[in-house]
């Protein structure tokens, strides 16, 4: 089955776009033409049924975005590349015969211009690029780039104006400063629209998955209150015995629940005691066994509302409706698990305090915090503490004072791979 992919972009891009379709095979696409890219948010609005959406830059994506983060789909942009300004130097220099030093750039990442000067061995005054990256908020104008390249023009800095963005293109065109749009490498946008393909399968893998969801609670109308949420993910409910219910979905309609804030507003409705636990898997076995870890999980919480979501990958997203945080279930890593071995702590706590750490503006951390983000006893943690201690993994590299009597706390730093996993 094709992957049709909604673009929206000027009219220029829709024509590279379409020039190339014969040459990309199983994917069609539905344009949608903007004049200039503020309007690309009214264009999300008249998006029909599609598999991804796909602007043609930064400004469009940025401009639309309150529209398009809620979608059902991914969205996605054509980023500027070394390839986009090494080209469109290129190009000046072979068409228009002018300098790189008498032209002023707009881009939305000046990194990729330095870049691509740099290996080249060419010269530019900084002043003459524009990243306007930076400058996007709220109350950003476009008309605030044309007059940086107008501004320098008229000084006589400049000969040319290469912009990155169509309507700034026309409104130079129009106050008669000559310039130049940025090229879109044919290859550039093949491999974007590759990668978009491929990605867009992953997702509707990942969305068809098999979800089995666990609920327990005592409330008087549960029953009611769980075929509600059943109706919002297309579930089957079953009862398994008294205020004990599994529900048989798909990862898709769960995490497009959660992305509506439907999960939240399902927890808001119980007033007494909840438990939720959802699994994900490749088979029903999986997916069940992961919920009712999951539930486990929620059942060990202090508070009397809770659900967490282990995936196939062991990824454990929770506690909801409190927080999200990812903690990851599954330690794969050789030196992580000899970690594990060494100190017999369980490939969870392992992973607790890697995204504990990771969670971190500062290395260092007493007891206290650790014992705050794990959600356990003080004498859990300074069990844990101990175990990582004895094998090197953690060190005590000061005291904190307290604001009351008593010891001081010590100040503990991690000797982990962290960032290997």
């Amino acid at each position: 089955m094709n992957t049709r992919i909604a673009v929206i972009g000027s009219t220029e891009f829709i024509e590279k776009i379409e020039s190339i379709t014969s040459e990309i095979a199983g994917i069609d696409f539905d344009a949608y033409v903007y004049e200039k890219p503020t309007e690309a948010g009214m264009l999300v609005k008249k998006l029909k049924p599609c598999d991804a959406l796909l602007f043609s830059g930064a400004l469009p994506y940025y401009f639309s975005k309150k529209y398009h983060e809620h979608l059902p789909i991914p969205s996605f942009y054509l980023a500027q590349d070394e390839m986009s300004v090494a080209s469109s130097l290129l190009s000046v220099l072979y068409h228009k015969k002018i300098s790189p030093h008498r032209i002023s750039v707009d881009v939305s990442n000046a990194l990729i211009v330095k870049n691509v000067l740099t290996d080249l061995e060419i010269e530019m005054d900084p002043s003459y690029i524009m990243d306007y990256q930076e400058m996007l908020n709220d109350s950003f104008d476009i008309s605030l780039i044309t007059s940086y390249h107008h501004e320098l023009w008229k000084e006589g800095f400049i000969d040319l104006a290469l912009t990155s963005i169509h309507s700034v293109f026309d409104q130079l065109q129009l106050i008669g400063v000559p310039a130049m749009r940025m090229v879109d490498p044919r290859s550039s946008i093949f491999k974007a629209l590759q990668d978009i393909r491929a990605n867009t399968e992953l997702i509707k893998s990942k969305s068809s998955q098999i979800a089995v969801c666990y609920v327990i609670s005592d409330e008087a109308n549960a029953h009611e209150l769980v075929d509600g949420i059943a109706h919002e993910i297309q579930a089957s409910v079953q009862l398994l015995e008294d205020f004990h219910f599994i529900l048989y979905s798909t990862r898709g309609e769960i995490e497009l629940l959660i992305k509506k804030n439907g999960l939240n507003y399902f927890f808001d409705k119980f007033k007494k005691n909840c438990k939720v636990g959802f699994g994900y898997g490749s088979t029903i076995m999986d997916a069940d066994r992961h919920a009712k870890i999951a539930l486990g999980f929620a059942e060990k919480n202090n508070e009397y509302k809770c659900g967490y979501i282990l995936t196939e990958d062991k990824d454990l997203l929770g506690p909801f409706p409190q927080q999200t945080k990812q903690q990851r279930l599954k330690n794969d890593h050789p030196e992580l698990l000899q970690v594990a071995k060494q100190t017999k702590l369980s490939p969870a706590n392992i992973s607790k305090i890697i995204q504990f750490s990771h969670s971190r503006q500062s290395v260092q951390f007493t007891a206290a915090e650790l014992e705050d983000y794990l959600q356990v006893t003080r004498r859990t943690t300074e069990r844990i503490l101990k175990k990582l201690s004895d094998h090197g993994h953690v060190t005590i590299v000061g005291e904190e004072m307290t604001y009351s009597k008593g010891r001081p706390r010590a100040v503990y730093e991690l000797n982990l791979p962290v960032y290997w996993i």
